[in-house]
């Protein structure tokens, strides 16, 4: 087979990997894009969008069911509720499929070649592409590794048989009767909060003394007492020791010692992701690491010249949007505009029931950081638009500096509070004030009202509460 020779390889079609394609194509740059499995990667293919669907089609399921025992407040009854699980997961696969090919048609508008197959590197500038028809070789100027992430796998339960990563639940034909997640953070809730919607008995165990340990106990709250009214069980500080001799149980230690058996049909591993490295070569490279993960400049470089390194095996957060501005900067750089990281924040959102949204500096990291701060915090309980949509839970919070009103960070936990993300990272890389969030007119009534009351909370004189 032919050699190609190429300005740019991508390694890797996630979200990080093709939208550096695309942007590179658009600049001109010969740019040839390498793919095991179909465009998109772990977010489009087996994570964001499908655990998206899946978790909407629970959530109506959901509400059905809750207006089939009569606990409607608006007055509105059904006469049955069923679900056809297969059918749910070939609406969630159809709407992949989708995207799939859109990603694939925007490479090959933007002039991408795509080879389709496995990579594997043999030096800096060369890989052996495993393709259907042979070994495909490819030598290029710059390399770009986006291989992205894998899930964590545990050596006392490997996965196969009833053991589960999250790809495997997103696929399941028959909802399981009971099921088993170990693992309490933002994966493991959000796919066993869906599947108690659904109907499931789930129980999920967490080994450290909170779900969700990566968020502050205020915004955690409100999503412990809905698990509770979904009839979901938490152990905290359990650890996972392995299945029962009959595969049909998980053995769990509990924080006082004792053993305990949680008989399951599922048992969901979601303890973590790691970056894949995985047959693709990487580990001959002399690249530095930061831990498990390819250490990165603020231009994506690694150690090697002309290599990059973009997404998830490059740390954390391991965040889709992360990984797609990192891969149009990349292209950027490349196409020669000068380019940097130079982010504020990246904003992260936890899709449970409610919502949890971040960005910037939570209370508790602005002080660890040395600064003097104003907290405001609104209630949803008295935002009118949460009101009439029986979704009073939660609040939005903003921190900023005490001496300048700088917003150095919002958070929100609530229905919906995922749309309000673009906003809240938009006041922090634009430097806004409190007085800025203040000032603007926000549009009645909806829950984006709530920004602008927590900053006249943290300014001293909030109107509705």
């Amino acid at each position: 087979m032919k050699e190609i020779v190429c300005k740019l390889l991508v390694i890797g079609a996630g979200p990080g990997g093709y939208v550096c394609a695309i942007r590179a194509g658009q600049l001109g740059l010969d740019t040839v894009i390498v793919e095991a499995d179909k465009p998109g990667g772990t977010c489009l293919n087996v994570g964001c969008i499908p655990s998206k669907a899946f978790i909407h089609a629970a959530e109506e399921f959901g509400a059905t069911r809750q207006m089939l025992a009569g606990k409607n407040a608006m007055g509105i009854h059904v006469e049955a509720a069923s679900i056809d699980l297969a059918k749910t997961v070939s609406w969630k696969d159809g709407i992949v499929g989708r995207l799939n090919g859109g990603v694939s048609a925007l490479l090959q508008k933007a002039r991408v070649k795509i080879v389709h197959g496995r990579a594997a590197f043999r030096d800096g500038k060369t890989v052996e592409v495993e393709t259907e028809v042979g070994i495909q070789v490819i030598r290029a100027e710059t390399v770009v590794i986006a291989t992205g992430s894998e899930p964590v796998e545990l050596a006392t339960l490997p996965f196969g048989g009833p053991v589960i990563s999250s790809t495997e639940a997103l696929s399941l034909a028959k909802l399981p009767r009971k099921l088993v997640v170990i693992g309490g953070g933002y994966i493991g809730l959000e796919l066993g909060t869906a599947f108690a919607k659904l109907g499931s008995e789930v129980t999920v165990i967490e080994a450290t003394p909170q779900i969700l340990p990566q968020y502050d106990a205020d915004l955690v709250r409100p999503v412990a007492r809905r698990l509770g009214e979904l009839g979901i069980r938490v152990l905290t500080e359990a650890k996972a020791q392995g299945l029962s001799d009959d595969g049909n149980a998980l053995v769990v230690e509990t924080s006082d010692g004792q053993q305990q058996l949680l008989p399951a049909d599922r048992f969901l591993v979601t303890v973590g992701r790691r970056p894949r490295f995985t047959g693709s070569g990487i580990e001959e490279l002399d690249l530095d690491r930061n831990g498990p993960y390819l250490r990165i400049d603020d231009r994506c470089r690694t150690s090697m010249r002309g290599v990059y390194a973009i997404g998830d095996i490059t740390g954390e957060p391991m965040l889709a949007h992360r990984a797609m501005a990192q891969g149009e900067m990349v292209a950027e750089i490349l196409g020669g505009r000068n380019r940097a990281w130079d982010k504020r924040c990246i904003p992260a959102i936890c899709f449970t029931d409610p919502e949890i949204v971040t960005a910037g500096l939570g209370p508790d990291e602005a002080r660890a950081q040395g600064y003097a701060i104003r907290v405001g915090q609104f209630p949803f309980s008295a935002n009118g638009r949460a009101m009439t949509m029986l979704s009073e839970e939660g609040f939005v919070r903003v921190v900023a500096r005490a001496d300048t009103n700088l917003v150095l960070g919002l958070q929100a936990v609530g229905a919906g509070v995922s749309e309000l993300s673009a906003g809240f990272a938009l006041a922090i890389e634009m430097g806004a004030r409190l007085e800025d969030l203040a000032g603007t007119i926000h549009a009645h009534p909806t829950r984006s009202e709530a920004v602008q009351e927590a900053a006249l909370k943290a300014l001293g004189h909030a109107l509705h509460i």
